[in-house]
Order: C-alpha cells, then sequence, then structure tokens
C-alpha cells in the first residue's frame, strides 16, 4: 500500500515571487519606468550573473511579454541559470528559479529547438528533469517524472513509479499531480490496491486546487468520472478528509 505523509511547511517567498516583484517595481506600476527602461535593467542585472533578472527575462522571451516572442533568446536565459546554479543548495532563496530552469531546458530538449540548432534529445531533456525532481525537490518537475513513468517512450511504463513521484508533488500542493496521483490510487494499480477513498480525496482537493485554470477542466473529467462509479459512503468520507487535510497543503 502506498502510504502518503501530508504535512510539510510553508515556504517562504520564492526567487520567482522576488522576481516578479522586482519586475513589478520597475515596470511603471509605481514609478513610471518605461518598457526599455526596465528591459535595460533586468538586462544589466543579468549580465551580472543575477539568476532573478536571467529568470524574468528567459521568460519574457518566452511569452513575448513587453518584448518580441523568441524561444532561442528564453532557452539561452534558462539555460545560463541552469549552467551557471546547478549546484545552488535545494533549499536557498534561488532553488526554485534553477530548478524551474532545468525542468524549461529540460522541455526544449524534448521538443527540440532548431532555431538554436538544438536537436531533440530525450535523454538529455530526461537527465535535466530528474535533476530539478531530485536535488531541488520541484514539484513540477516531479509531476513531469510521473508523468514520464506512465509513457512507453518515456522512462518506461511503470504506474507504480508514476504514482510515486505524483505522490511527491501532490504532498506539496501541485493540483495536477493531485489529480493524477488520485486517479491511479482510485482504480489500482500493479504493486497496490485500489484505494477509493484516498483517491477520491486527493482529485477533490486537486479540483480545489486547479479552479480557475488550464487545469480545471480535466481534473473535473477525472473526478467526476471516479465519483461516478464510487458509493456513496466512499463519496462523503474522500470529502471529508479532503476539507480536513487540504488546508494543511494551502500555500504551499
Amino acid at each position: 500500500m502506498l502510504t502518503l505523509a501530508v504535512t510539510a511547511p510553508v515556504r517562504a517567498q520564492t526567487a520567482v515571487d522576488a522576481a516578479l516583484e522586482m519586475a513589478n517595481t520597475l515596470d511603471g506600476a509605481g514609478g513610471g519606468v518605461s518598457g526599455d527602461a526596465l528591459l535595460s535593467a533586468l538586462e544589466g542585472a543579468a549580465e551580472a550573473g543575477q539568476p532573478m533578472a536571467l529568470w524574468q527575462l528567459g521568460t519574457m522571451y518566452e511569452n513575448g511579454e513587453g518584448v518580441a516572442k523568441d524561444p532561442v533568446k528564453a532557452f539561452g536565459y534558462f539555460s545560463q541559470i541552469a549552467n551557471q546554479h546547478a549546484d545552488t543548495p535545494p533549499r536557498g532563496v534561488e532553488a526554485d528559479i534553477v530548478a524551474q530552469s532545468f525542468v524549461k531546458v529540460g522541455e526544449y530538449y524534448r521538443h527540440g529547438l532548431p532555431d538554436a540548432g538544438i536537436a531533440a534529445d530525450s535523454e538529455r531533456s530526461h537527465t535535466l528533469l530528474l535533476h530539478a525532481a531530485t536535488y531541488f525537490g520541484d514539484a513540477d518537475a516531479q509531476y513531469r517524472v510521473g508523468l514520464l513513468y506512465l509513457e512507453e517512450d518515456g522512462l518506461g511504463y511503470n504506474p507504480l513509479q508514476s504514482a510515486r513521484w505524483f505522490s511527491l508533488a501532490a504532498r506539496k500542493g501541485h493540483g495536477p499531480a493531485q489529480a493524477q496521483l488520485g486517479e491511479l490510487m482510485f482504480n489500482g494499480i500493479d504493486g497496490f490496491e485500489a484505494q477509493p477513498v484516498e483517491g477520491l480525496m486527493w482529485m477533490t482537493m486537486a479540483r480545489q486546487r486547479v479552479a480557475g485554470t488550464t487545469d480545471e477542466s480535466w481534473v473535473t473529467e477525472k473526478l467526476n468520472r471516479s465519483l461516478a462509479l464510487a458509493t456513496p459512503e466512499e463519496r462523503a468520507e474522500a470529502s471529508q478528509l479532503a476539507a480536513q487535510i487540504g488546508p494543511q497543503l494551502e500555500g504551499l
């Protein structure tokens, strides 16, 4: 049986939060700073190797926020963070930025980036994701590793390993991981029998967690499909557990 502990401490402000706060301070909301001045300030900080500035520039070029969308530049900034800060202490203030940079670079290698001369390289992609998931304990990376264990051409189809990785991310409040873990637990897999109450609990918490996001539709579909198969007693118990445990994971 898969044993899940669900209590975890609330983390302090992350480096990603700090980067966004820095950008908001500079972007004109309070000081009237122009977009060009913001870009110049961030580029200066990036040249000095500041991870928060590198991260902000990477996300700007990745999403086309205030600059023309340029995945090659985004890849360069994220790669610089990963290459220069791979041994950042996993609980350091900038650890989340470094971990997420590994995730992003891993995704670029997964699909390839021809304009940057980057060919698709699944092995390298997996290595980068695993570093973020294991060394940094990044929830999003752990979720993605869990998904890879559900793909034949990923890390090799292994639902038990998938559930273990999903559980790591789920305990940190990662909604999509909670949904995936819940479905596996509800249905049961080789290695442990079905646990419908616990499965419904995780899917219920997942739906609350992803409300208003792009994940809400598929998470709700998983939950509704399982609810239709559950007994009234299982539904009631799962709802009660979600109400008790869910608040412990809020804000993680």
